[in-house]
């Protein structure tokens, strides 16, 4: 470009040599000359410009010249400014995260089975390392803490009544009471013989038998006819006393001090026992087990559960568009305040770096990325130049 700039230049100086010769014997060649005398002054005033922002314009130490390098420490300090202020403030990253929506773009990109895999096999290989390296007594003490920590920290009894009111809350405790006299009545049956004989051992000797038999059909037919009757009558004696029973134990669970302090003993003691160190071992070789098989898997091996976890929790997030904005919310929120703290340290950094650079090679970067377009810049000159010289021209000798 600095060659194409100079020839026109050039040609230029050729065209105004040309005419300036012939001009007193052809008249006409005055406007030709006029254009190219402009031409050249405008050609040479950019080349003076353009020149003179990196170097010293035919090493001539002109003042104001090879601003680049004399200025380079205020450029960059003007840049990390113009960088910190126009493109690291709050609106613009946040504009340009809610366009790209990170969230879907990561949820699409874990949804693929071939990314989930990836992930898998990388997890669970620096696991399996992990793993293979820490001693079994480190690996049985870590999870008997783990496993202590969490049981210590949970009260049992609350817990429990917790759970079992939830049971209470759509009434299927009902259910259990249901099955209970179902099984019971099915025991009735299956024992009938034994129950008669029961009923004739226990019977007084002056008893008839026909009253035995009788005093056994009752028995066994109310037996048998309590699960229908529970079932269709829901203020029945049993189910009301179940139901109350249920009631009372998960309140006395969850609020009698009593209970809840007996939960506890028998939670302490159980911790205390061996079987718990026991439980650690076996769970600490069954999970140390099981990732160094799951990291040994062959490359065309069917995808496993976390393979699997990993792409379905990515496809339902992709599918789940309040939960994308609302993630994208919170990245947007946490990196927009990440930046804010450290935008002036971008700054500084970029200030630093050109700081640092080399005044001529400073001049050499810089005019490499832009030098192009300031190439045109003298082209346009030589031209523009040129067309208001003969503009000029013609107008002063229409003047005339």
């Amino acid at each position: 470009m600095k060659r194409r700039a100079t020839a026109l230049l050039a040609l230029a100086a050729a065209v105004f040599a040309a005419a300036r010769a012939y001009e007193s014997r052809y008249p006409l060649l005055g406007y030709l000359r006029a254009a190219a005398e402009a031409s050249l002054v405008g050609g040479l005033a950019d080349w003076f410009a353009v020149t003179a922002l990196f170097r010293r314009p035919l090493g001539l130490p002109i003042p104001h010249t090879a601003i680049v390098a004399t200025q380079k420490d205020r450029i960059g300090r003007i840049l990390g400014n113009f960088v910190q202020k126009h493109f690291l403030s709050q609106d613009v990253i946040a504009a340009r995260l809610r366009g790209i929506g990170p969230s879907a773009r990561a949820a699409r990109w874990l949804s693929d089975p071939e990314n989930g895999r990836r992930i898998a096999r990388q997890v669970a290989a620096g696991l399996a390392k992990t793993l293979e390296a820490a001693p079994d007594e480190g690996l049985q003490g870590a999870l008997q803490d783990v496993l202590a920590a969490r049981v210590k920290a949970t009260r049992v009894a609350p817990s429990l009544g917790k759970l079992l009111s939830l049971l209470l809350a759509d009434n299927r405790h009902h259910e259990l009471l249901h099955a209970a006299v179902r099984l019971a009545a099915r025991a009735v049956h299956d024992n009938r013989d034994f129950i008669r004989q029961q009923v004739k051992t226990e019977s007084p000797w002056w008893v008839p038998g026909v009253v035995d038999d009788k005093i056994y059909q009752r028995i066994v037919a109310a037996i048998e006819r309590l699960p229908d009757d529970i079932e269709a009558n829901r203020d029945h004696p049993l189910r009301t006393g179940f139901d109350a029973a249920v009631r009372d134990f998960v309140d006395r669970l969850q609020h009698s001090p009593e209970v809840i302090a007996r939960a506890e003993a028998v939670k302490e003691e159980w911790l205390a026992d061996a079987s718990v160190s026991e439980l650690s071992a076996r769970l600490g070789e069954a999970m140390r087990n099981a990732v160094v098989r799951y990291a040994g898997r062959a490359e065309g091996a069917e995808p496993g559960p976390l393979e699997r976890g990993i792409a379905a929790f990515g496809a339902a997030l992709a599918a789940n568009d309040r939960l994308l904005a609302e993630t994208d919310d919170l990245l947007i929120d946490v990196t927009v305040s990440i930046l804010e703290q450290n935008r002036q340290e971008v700054g500084d950094l970029i200030a630093q770096t050109v700081a640092g650079w080399d005044p001529e090679a400073t001049s050499k970067r810089i005019e490499l990325a832009v030098g192009r377009d300031l190439q045109f810049v003298r082209i346009n000159g030589t031209l523009v130049g040129g067309l208001v010289g003969l503009a000029i021209y013609a107008a002063t000798r229409w003047w005339r």
